[in-house]
């Protein structure tokens, strides 16, 4: 059974995901840690609950998801992770700093270690992830799915009863749309979605209630 640990960080309020499970294996999912205090926590976090961590992954490749990386490759020699779509994105997030919340980056950011596509899975312990495709937020927008735990964590395209703004660069409502459309076939309504960003939900819910999947 999988653990699953939630960290609200950076000012951006950003949700900062630890899974294990039984096997002491683990991952981390959009290490947006920023604060000292934010990142100490993270790492206390996986080194007192004796994880070891597979992956680093980012559900896209916004700063706010991001922040971390650098504490997690230098504490654990992980790098990032993140779907290919957004290579462009991960090489601008020192701008992404300076134009979201005027900070300049003193540190720099580790490199990509696997640019993912809907192809590729995300494995530790006894568990698999899959990719879903959710373009729109960003080129390279996922959903992370356990489907043996009917949990995802859908990053900033899904919200409790909203969606993720398409108005950043290389954003786009359209794309966003099509996307929101084709997840009720690909989720089961069982399916606890753990957004980038508030708390969480269900496909249910949201297939019933979010005015952007009831489009």
């Amino acid at each position: 059974m999988m653990k699953i640990e939630r960290f609200e960080v950076n000012p951006f309020q950003e949700n900062c995901y630890i899974v294990s499970d039984e096997t002491g294996e683990g991952i981390i999912i959009d290490c947006g840690a920023f604060y000292e205090e934010e990142r100490r926590a993270v790492v206390e976090y996986v080194r007192d609950n004796g994880i070891s961590l597979k992956h680093l992954i980012s559900t896209h490749a916004h700063i706010d998801h991001n922040f971390g990386n650098n504490t997690i490759y230098e504490q654990f020699g992980l790098k990032p992770e993140v779907h290919a779509a957004d290579e462009p994105l991960m090489g601008k997030l020192a701008e992404q700093a300076l134009m979201f919340c005027n900070y300049r980056l003193g540190y720099e950011m580790p490199p990509v270690g696997r640019f993912l596509t809907e192809a590729d899975t995300i494995n530790f312990g006894t568990h698999t992830l899959s990719i879903i495709n959710t373009p729109g937020h960003t080129p390279g927008s996922v959903f992370y799915y356990c489907k043996e735990e009917k949990v995802a964590f859908s990053g900033d395209t899904l919200f409790r009863m909203s969606i993720g703004r398409t108005d950043f660069e290389l954003g786009s409502y359209k794309d966003i749309m099509e996307s929101l459309k084709a997840l009720p076939n690909k989720l089961p309504d069982d399916t606890t979605i753990l957004p980038g960003h508030g708390p969480r939900t269900t496909m249910a819910a949201e297939r019933q209630s979010n005015p952007y999947l009831r489009q």
